[in-house]
């Protein structure tokens, strides 16, 4: 099942990750715009629960293997930067995704942030070697900042290693029920596919590393086969955000191919190029092969779903802009899905929301250095609010808020009541955390229609 109306809970890879294992926007957190850089605080609240806390109470047994990028606070057991085996630089994680349910982790906190090294159940791995020159690194074949190095680690071979581990554990785990989370790395920068796919794609090399990832995700698909899994197991592939803007979007526009399709902007941006990804479902003993669903969903609602799967009700403080989509995957239509408001959030901490046909959109996209190269001016464009019709403007091309002002007023006072209500589902008031740095000004223009 392909859903075409799929959307990210914000545009960049640590918030919407955030989102996809707690069922919660990220923005409520203490991360109010950006990422998280190498080895930052943790993000996730170890009392939260999280898709693999709440199948591992359902008798799951659960991995995390890949790109992390949720913070591990790898503690250093010396205040001056040492080389020598990893355990001996290192201390184990207590954040590591192992803290939020899962019973095995392997990974990478990042793809291009020093530490650069795998890290297996919260333990660095490797021989380290701290390397402060930006020469050095990238003679070592670094595309990323300087710091500690492993022997082992290679940018090249993570995909590779991703899914080997990932089909490896599949396998130790087939006779029991089992929740694989596989984030990856690619097509995140730098772009580093294997010599066997540099080329392959005739596009870019970005085409090729897309071409690796459609190798990796097939390498799982392929061990479910072998092991006769396939017919029962649910399988979701999504991304955590549209394309960025420095891969080479000029050069395969030229060659016709257009990763955002008809979309405007790109990774960060708060325009659909930003946050409407792919969204695709296999589970042949419940999903018709072949159809396409045009419900509005986004990459929250995994937590909601499993807990109807597995006909648990979720906690009050638990999955709070989460709604399930399993009955999308019956055939069946999700209930209030027309009224439903979802909220897409920029790499600068500006919003959007999108109810039924109406995008309003607090933002004009500028400055920025993220720009989708086919992207038109806007017609009236406005910094400060503007109204999109997704149903004659999908490509978001003429602002119409000042010929519906009742419907941009509406969705102001949803968009307040949803942001200071602490959650976009039903259920009691739950509160949004300070932010970690400086202050939530991002919120500002919508303190008003909350009275």
């Amino acid at each position: 099942m392909k859903f075409t109306d799929a959307h990210t809970s914000d545009t960049i890879c640590t918030p919407t990750r955030y989102g996809i294992l707690t069922g919660r926007y990220s923005w409520r957190s203490g991360l109010k715009k950006g990422v998280l850089r190498g080895n930052s605080h943790h993000l996730i609240d170890p009392a939260r629960e999280t898709v693999a806390s709440f199948l591992k109470k359902q008798g799951y047994a659960t991995a995390c293997i890949g790109k992390w990028h949720l913070g591990m606070e790898l503690p250093k057991k010396s205040k001056k930067p040492a080389n020598g085996p990893a355990s001996e630089v290192f201390g184990v994680s207590e954040f590591a995704p192992n803290a939020y349910g899962f019973d095995y982790s392997w990974g990478v906190e990042t793809f291009n942030l020093s530490p650069h090294c795998y890290v297996e159940n919260g333990q660095a791995l490797g021989n380290l070697e701290y390397i402060d020159s930006k020469d050095e690194i990238a003679a070592r074949g670094i595309e990323g900042n300087t710091g500690w190095l492993a022997d082992d680690f290679n940018q090249t071979e993570v995909l590779e290693k991703t899914a080997d581990k990932t089909c490896g554990w599949i396998r130790e785990h087939a006779q029991e029920p089992f929740f694989a989370y596989m984030p990856l790395n690619a097509p995140h920068y730098p772009l580093m596919p294997r010599d066997e796919f540099r080329g392959k794609s005739g596009l870019s090399l970005h085409g090729d590393f897309m071409m690796e990832v459609d190798w990796a995700v097939g390498e799982v698909l392929k061990t479910l086969d072998e092991l006769k899994l396939s017919e029962n197991t649910l399988v979701i592939f999504t991304s955590d955000n549209g394309i960025a803007h420095k891969v080479g979007n000029a050069e395969m526009q030229a060659k016709g191919h257009f990763s955002c399709g008809i979309y405007r902007g790109c990774k960060g941006n708060i325009w659909e190029g930003g946050h409407r990804v792919p969204f695709l479902v296999r589970w042949p003993v419940t999903v018709k092969a072949g159809v396409g669903n045009n419900d509005l969903i986004c990459t929250t609602d995994l937590l909601a779903t499993v807990a109807d799967l597995c006909k648990v009700p979720l906690a009050e403080n638990t999955g709070e802009d989460s709604v399930s989509f399993l009955r999308a995957l019956n055939g069946l239509p999700i209930p209030g899905n027309d009224s439903r408001g979802i909220v897409h959030h920029s790499d600068q901490g500006t919003f959007a929301l999108r109810r039924g046909k109406w995008k309003l959109v607090l933002d004009d996209g500028g400055p920025s250095p993220r720009v989708n190269p086919k992207d038109q001016p806007i017609i009236n464009s406005d910094a400060t609010v503007m109204l999109f019709d997704m149903e004659t403007d999908e490509v978001e091309s003429t602002n119409v808020a000042a010929q519906k002002p009742e419907t941009v007023d509406a969705m102001m006072r949803e968009l307040a009541s949803i942001v200071f209500n602490g959650r976009s589902t039903p259920g009691p008031t739950q509160q949004n955390e300070k932010a970690s740095k400086g202050k939530w000004t991002q919120v500002d223009s919508l303190r008003s229609y909350c009275k």
